[in-house]
């Protein structure tokens, strides 16, 4: 049985590449075979700024936009994040995502994507694991970064990753999967 992976473009920004990126990841993500693939853009789910009265963990959604966020959260076995590095910070939006639901993220694995300039992001990366370990989420230590970005991105528009990266992303996925399978049974 294959396992629901959702791929969550973080980048909310007008002009970003983390469409393109995560473009990549789900085609490694399907030729891995372990994963039903799913990418989820969270520019087009439009999370407003923490608008729920009740705390996420009592799950009293009250708005149509939580209630969507919350099923998609909790229909996946898995996650990737595929994040840039704003200020050295995760972005805002992906946050506010993470934070507007909580029992959804519970006994789930998750690995994250990063780009951006020098540091491809890795600083970005360093928080969001930790918030997502907030979120009882087994943050994957093994990162896919992404430095200086642009030089990855052909005329096509599509990202021609590196052998590092493809390495790298073959290492997440299956590391991804082996958690995933071991933390389905906690959510019984």
């Amino acid at each position: 049985m294959s396992l629901k992976l959702k791929i969550i473009i973080g980048s909310t920004r007008p002009g970003r590449v983390g469409p393109k990126v995560a473009s990549w990841v789900a085609e490694q993500a399907k030729a891995n075979g372990q994963f039903d693939v799913e990418m989820v853009d969270l520019a087009e789910i439009g999370l407003p700024l923490l608008d729920e009265a009740s705390h996420p963990r009592l799950q009293n959604y009250q708005h149509e936009h939580t209630k969507t966020w919350a099923r998609i959260v909790d229909d996946a076995d898995a996650y990737i994040f595929v994040t840039p590095e704003y200020n050295f910070f995760p972005p805002a939006g992906l946050i506010n995502a993470i934070q507007v639901v909580m029992k959804e993220w519970a006994y789930k694995a998750a690995g994250v994507v990063s780009y951006g300039g020098i540091s491809g992001g890795l600083r970005a990366t360093q928080e969001l694991r930790l918030l997502l370990s907030n979120m009882n989420v087994h943050a994957l230590p093994q990162t896919v970064p992404m430095p200086m970005v642009a030089q990855f991105i052909g005329e096509d528009g599509a990202i021609n990753a590196n052998a590092p990266m493809v390495e790298g992303m073959t290492l997440q996925l299956t590391e991804l999967a082996k958690w995933a399978n071991a933390l389905k049974p906690l959510r019984g």
